[in-house]
């Protein structure tokens, strides 16, 4: 019997189909591939000279005016939808979830949304008029906003839409980019929107803010006062460099938590109201359909929901034997506390390792080891937040909201793994 083998049968089960104690992953690299690989160096033929590889021969090229990815990992795409010529410059673009780790998106693999196209903002020539039900109608250039003190705060962003064909009564073919890709997360910097509407005066009968965008739909939407006046931001930088132009340059508002068609990007006017203002993108859209077609406005919090990310959907395990199982979990309402994991359709749960610090309505990163003897699998993850909100399941969200929805989908996720290692979405 060989050292390896005794690794593996001191792994410790935690859960039923194979998964292990989530204190093993700290020596996954030494019971697993790792050990594989330090096996076939020993097996080298020392007489062999050790060849010098061509990129340790000769200089590369020098320093650049903006960094570039390696050509190796061009792989790493967002993914978008056919052009719509009855709908210009509408559509979206998934990030790579199954090839991320940690929890900070990259800027050019963040997801996008928009509803006519990327507008072209000179930041010189661009307003951001504060009205409406203030004491002081106020106007702001870049530069004016530039002047003021700000916060850095990281949060998740996800689409209302992301993962809306779970709603479906066929479980799609599809990988965690196709299906869930409309979810990503970034340090977002900018002014907190109470100092600008402080500064403003809110007149005592205002109890709704409307925030409008200057790209070609003139995209609007409602958000209730005492939300406005908490977290929200006007934000000015993603990640540390201005926000890019896919994302709202030059300032977009940033509500955290909170369905991402409410964060308007290329923000130019903020109006306080007694009554929301019930633009089309909240009542003809991102509006919840009941079982008795009734609809119910104004869905804002995300709900609690996480997602293995590898393996995950059109993946494939090439060997029988210990692997990482990890992803992303994320609430809405607070930061996320604890992440199980099943191997057998949620028959059994165990513990996985959250990774990450676990910050208020930002993405948290969970770990944990499963052991693959070659048998089929379904690989599940759930979620609880702070607050005490647990990830539902596919059927309970179902009995709940009904399925004619299309919006603010947070079920279990469940990959089925089959016998010949094919990774593929499910119903379970």
């Amino acid at each position: 019997m060989t050292d390896k083998t005794n690794s593996l049968e001191k792994l410790e089960h935690v859960a039923g189909n194979g998964l292990i104690n989530r204190r093993h992953l700290l020596g996954l690299g030494l019971s697993s591939a790792g050990m594989a690989v330090a096996s076939s160096v020993l097996a080298a033929d020392n007489s062999l000279p050790l060849e010098i590889p061509r990129w340790s021969r000769q200089p590369g090229p020098g320093a650049s005016g903006y960094g570039s990815r390696s050509s190796h990992t061009e792989y790493m795409q967002r993914t978008a939808g056919n052009p719509n010529p009855i709908y210009p410059g509408g559509g979206s673009s998934r990030s790579p979830l199954q090839h991320l780790q940690g929890t900070i998106t990259p800027n050019s693999l963040h997801f996008e949304r928009h509803h006519a196209g990327v507008p072209d903002i000179d930041p010189s020539l661009h307003k951001l008029v504060i009205n409406g039900l203030v004491k002081q109608p106020l106007v702001f250039s870049y530069e004016d906003l530039l002047k003021y003190p700000m916060v850095s705060k990281i949060y998740f962003l996800e689409c209302s839409g992301n993962s809306g064909s779970l709603w479906g009564a066929n479980a799609a073919d599809g990988s965690a980019q196709s299906i869930h890709g409309l979810v990503s997360c970034a340090e977002w910097t900018g002014i907190p929107l109470s100092t600008l509407l402080d500064e403003a005066g809110v007149e005592p009968q205002a109890q709704w803010v409307s925030a409008v965008g200057a790209d070609a739909a003139s995209m609007g939407r409602s958000v209730p006062l005492n939300r406005a006046m908490d977290d929200v931001l006007v934000a000015l930088f993603q990640n540390g460099e201005p926000v890019r132009p896919e994302q709202g340059y030059p300032m977009r508002l940033f509500v955290p938590g909170c369905e991402g068609n409410i964060s308007v990007k290329w923000l130019t006017q903020i109006k306080l109201s007694r009554e929301p203002s019930q633009f089309r993108d909240e009542t003809s859209k991102y509006t919840d359909t009941r079982p008795d077609r009734l609809s119910a406005q104004f869905t804002l919090p995300m709900g609690t929901k996480s997602l293995i990310t590898s393996p995950s959907g059109q993946m494939a395990l090439e060997r029988q034997g210990v692997y990482q199982v990890t992803g992303i979990a994320w609430s809405g309402r607070g930061s996320i506390r604890r992440v199980e994991v099943s191997a057998d359709g949620g028959q059994t749960w165990a513990d996985a390792r959250i990774e990450s610090h676990q910050s208020e309505k930002a993405l948290a990163r969970f770990r944990i080891p499963w052991q693959w003897s070659g048998g089929s699998a379904v690989l599940q993850s759930r979620a609880t937040d702070s607050r005490g909100n647990v990830q539902p399941s596919r059927s309970a969200l179902i009995a709940e909201k009904g399925s004619l929805g299309r919006y603010h989908f947070h079920g279990i996720q469940s990959w089925s793994v089959s016998t010949s290692g094919e990774v593929s979405n499910v119903y379970a």
